[in-house]
């Protein structure tokens, strides 16, 4: 791992969390995600399971845990890959027994070669048994999981043991962030900026979209992260306003706005920022307006993500205020407004995405947009105005965690004002 090590009692308490909330005389096991296989003899860049690396910190392929709550007394066991001469000379050494214990806290750990034995006992003497699965409002993944071929194999093969589900515990949970899981953020947060500033003092007329895309690899890469959180979106001109623009391929012409949405993702933790600057350094009239009527949206957005709201409500409400500034950007008018569907806003012509999402472990983090929100969570709030006739598309985007006093900007420390940003380009 490239992140410094982080207190096992991260992992302990979010256990004990977990544990708190499933019934007596069960188990509950997790799995770690695959490696996936591209071609050939290839391989895609693991990326651990999110629910087991939040109970456990462990970052290693074929891993699984198990927690037993059997008459009242909870045994925790980790069941992982043992290493051999083979493995050490072509991948490098694998977790050792006590390396394993030393990161997650548990005592119990095991080879994997031990788990199916483990577990038929184990289920001799439980009723139920808490199985996990992504239940994501926007998940659209196909690909079979090891969590999906587990639970395939305990309904053929202990087809009397009853199902309960773990995901719909593990997402309560990880809503709310703990101080150690906010240090992490935060520290993906300022490898953000460092990535952010030194594209600033780069980007000029002529170069190209994925040589600004490599300035921030270096900065994530050379500053602990394995690299982005998700796949970046450096878009100038026209693919300003295309919101999921990844090809990151075009020249960056003289007089073009960059739309940029990057986050760098430290100790599985994700950070996700956007800013929309000027190729050349400076702002036409045009663009500081709008770049402007975005600003004021995003920071009358941050000031609403306090406990007690309620997303929809939330939306509804940035959605006014980005009307507003829409009519004063004379993108649409009075007339417009009033024959308006209401189920399809007038806004949404230049604003058709939500301002905030989840943010923490997963760049889309688990969450309830049914409940208030609650000191402790972490959003992102992200205001955009796209023209595509004008070839202008300006998002803001920080990351925001929700406390009990004010909303508390994990980015305040990235420049953010048009002026401040023209200052720097240019210095």
């Amino acid at each position: 791992m490239r992140y410094q090590k982080i207190n096992r009692e991260l992992f302990i308490n979010n256990r004990f969390k977990f544990n708190q909330k499933t019934s007596d005389n069960s188990l509950t096991v997790f799995n770690s995600n695959d490696q996936m296989p591209t071609n050939a003899d290839g391989t895609m860049p693991f990326r651990q399971n999110s629910d087991l690396f939040w109970m456990t910190g462990i970052n290693q392929e074929e891993t699984t845990l198990i927690i037993a709550k059997i008459n009242g007394e909870i045994f925790e066991k980790l069941y992982i890959k043992e290493t051999n001469e083979h493995i050490s000379i072509w991948e490098g050494e694998k977790l050792t027994k006590e390396c394993a214990k030393q990161i997650s806290g548990i005592d119990s750990i095991h080879w994997n070669e031990c788990f199916l034995e483990d577990f038929k006992n184990l289920c001799n003497q439980i009723n139920s048994i808490f199985l996990n699965k992504n239940i994501h409002a926007r998940s659209k993944n196909n690909v079979e999981t090891r969590d999906d071929r587990f639970r395939k194999k305990i309904k053929s093969e202990f087809s009397d043991i009853e199902i309960l589900e773990a995901a719909p515990i593990i997402n309560d949970l990880r809503r709310i962030k703990s101080n150690e899981e906010i240090k992490l953020l935060k520290m993906a947060c300022d490898i953000t900026e460092k990535a952010f500033r030194r594209v600033l003092k780069f980007v000029k007329p002529g170069v190209m979209e994925y040589e600004i895309e490599a300035e921030i690899a270096h900065t994530f890469i050379s500053n602990c992260s394995k690299g982005f959180a998700y796949e970046p979106i450096i878009g100038s001109g026209f693919s300003s306003c295309i919101l999921h623009y990844i090809e990151n391929n075009k020249i960056c012409n003289d007089g073009d706005i960059l739309l940029m949405d990057f986050g760098a993702e430290y100790a599985n933790y994700c950070a996700d920022l956007s800013r929309t600057i000027p190729v050349n350094g400076k702002y036409t009239k045009r663009q500081k307006d709008v770049y402007n009527s975005v600003l004021h949206v995003f920071n009358c957005a941050k000031s609403m993500l306090v406990p007690g709201t309620f997303i929809e409500d939330y939306h509804k409400e940035v959605g006014k205020i980005m009307q507003n500034e829409l009519i004063k950007l004379k993108l649409i008018n009075s007339h417009d407004v009033k024959k308006q569907d209401a189920k399809n806003p007038i806004y949404k012509k230049y604003f058709m995405h939500g301002t905030s999402h989840f943010l923490g472990l997963d760049v889309h983090d688990v969450g309830n947009v049914k409940l208030p929100i609650e000191n402790g969570m972490v959003f992102t709030c992200e205001p955009g105005i796209y023209i595509r006739e004008e070839n202008l598309g300006v998002r803001i985007e920080n990351d925001i965690l929700v406390s009990e006093s004010e909303p508390v900007d994990l980015m305040s420390n990235i420049p953010i004002e048009a002026d401040h940003i023209e200052e720097i380009m240019n210095s």
